[in-house]
């Protein structure tokens, strides 16, 4: 290696780490799992899926599917390790493997709160345009979701117009929730439609299928139904249950992290026994079921704990992992909402979680869908990344050449190791304000609140990325086979 100054030149790099439980623990909670879907198994009513589950070697009595161990076994061994996902281009943009984060929105609110305003109303397909343009502005998200619920259509349209707009409205890939499977299969030809056809779909999916086993160990036949459908037809599979300690859960964190890893993997049976090599993504979301208020708590930390183990049991599986971070209990976006944002992503990217969603909208546990949340997150997320950047240390960066050349009692601003370095680091903040108090007062004394409200409407008001009128056309034709809006 060359050597200079007496030092090694080299590059030398450290990326930081965490982990949550160390590897005697993921043994015992992997061996857990297993034991856990052998002796109890999961219920499932549906009767394809019965006929494929005891087609794959599963013990079946009345709808009770219990999982031998060699099933399970065999069923991630041919799941892939990784998952490539494109955007609307075909660009393979999302990469879902060991050592890679990527952080998106969330998915199906009830409620929206207006960035102006700050009040709360109905969620309606509108703000599911809004949401998914303004997820296209937001350097920090490389993926996104289908936010809200619709309001103003009927359930059998509701969630293919939120898909509509949300593939329409941004590039990238998209994690989609429906409520059956002709709306998979609405879903999957629009996704198909913009991308230019199966081929290009095929070679890099932008869509993700995300199914809900119900807690405790349950499947109910239309998600069932979906699963197939997508094992079918090369949707790569995202299996995620909500486990609530204490309520669809034990009330200890290895139990509640036991119980939602089965609900997950168990799904990986199914999906590979219809067709092995087609992609699985593992998650669970396990919280607690706070006992004071009764909500499904979005901020308390032992969530973050419990996500943080079950994605060091995915990478021992070698699986993608779903996680959950950057959500928030608090009713605003207020310290509460910061702080938790900033505690559940940094962890999230430490301990090498792969697709991290619930960032930037879900506030007031899980209810409503905030365009302002999203923007504050964004910054945060910039910061994370920041930080994950770790400290370089080379012959450039220990600068030992350039610290002698100024001496004691000198400066660095006119050194050309300035010019070239100083941009490394972060400077383009927009939302932190870093000024004196004079400079800030004569800039006009705007509040945090202030420039955050500032910097939501701003984006907002940039249109979305145009799309083929021929493909909005399509759209349109097809939209028009839903239903119409309510009056």
């Amino acid at each position: 290696m060359p050597i200079k100054n007496g030092l090694m030149v080299d590059s030398l790099k450290f990326t930081p780490k965490m982990r949550m439980v160390d590897d005697a623990q993921i043994k015992v909670l992997k061996a857990a799992v297993f034991e856990l879907l052998e002796r109890v198994g999961v219920q499932m009513s549906y009767k394809p899926g019965l006929e494929v589950m005891a087609g794959a070697g599963c013990r079946i009595d009345g709808n009770t599917v219990r999982i031998p161990t060699y099933v399970l076994e065999k069923a991630i061994s041919t799941a892939p390790k990784r998952l490539v996902l494109g955007d609307r281009f075909g660009k393979r943009s999302v990469v879902l493997e060991p050592g890679r984060t990527y952080y998106g929105p969330s998915i199906d609110c009830i409620f929206y709160q207006d960035p102006t305003t700050n009040e709360r109303v109905m969620f309606e397909s509108k703000h599911g345009a809004a949401h998914a343009a303004l997820a296209e502005r937001l350097d920090s998200f490389t993926w996104h979701m289908t936010i809200g619920m619709a309001d103003d259509y009927g359930q059998e349209a509701a969630d293919k117009v939120i898909g509509r707009w949300a593939i329409q409205n941004c590039t990238k890939p998209l994690v989609f929730c429906c409520n059956d499977v002709n709306s998979v299969k609405a879903i999957h030809e629009m996704a198909q439609i913009i991308v230019g056809g199966k081929e290009k779909f095929d070679r890099a999916p932008n869509v993700v299928h995300y199914s809900e086993p119900i807690s405790p160990l349950v499947y109910y036949d239309p998600a069932v139904a979906k699963m197939i459908y997508c094992a079918e037809n090369s949707i790569p599979l995202l299996n995620f249950p909500c486990t609530s300690s204490c309520g669809t859960g034990p009330a200890t964190m290895a139990g509640t992290i036991v119980q939602a890893a089965a609900e997950s993997i168990s799904g990986i049976v199914l999906q590979q026994t219809i067709s092995p090599g087609q992609s699985f993504v593992f998650g669970g979301y396990a919280s607690v079921m706070h006992m004071k208020s009764t909500i499904f708590s979005y901020g308390q930390p032992e969530m973050t704990i419990m996500i943080a183990a079950l994605s060091q049991l995915a990478q021992e599986l070698e699986l993608p992992f779903f996680a959950t971070g950057g959500c928030t209990d608090a009713k605003f976006c207020d310290a509460q909402a910061a702080a938790e944002a900033t505690l559940q992503t940094l962890t999230m990217a430490a301990v090498g979680a792969n697709l991290v969603h619930d960032c930037a909208s879900w506030i007031d546990h899980g209810t409503t869908a905030s365009p302002a949340y999203m923007v504050m997150v964004n910054e945060i997320l910039a910061n994370v990344a920041s930080l994950m950047q770790g400290l370089e240390v080379s012959d450039e960066t220990l600068a030992l050449d350039v610290i002698e050349k100024v001496g004691s009692g000198g400066n660095y601003l006119r050194e050309r190791h300035t010019l070239k370095n100083y941009k490394n680091y972060r400077l383009d903040d927009k939302l932190w304000d870093r000024s004196m108090m004079t400079n800030w007062q004569e800039a006009g004394s705007k509040t945090f609140e202030d420039r955050l409200r500032e910097r939501t409407l701003q984006l907002m008001a940039i249109e979305p990325e145009p799309v083929d009128p021929k493909i909005v056309a399509e759209f349109d034709k097809m939209q028009a086979t839903w239903g119409p809006k309510k009056k």
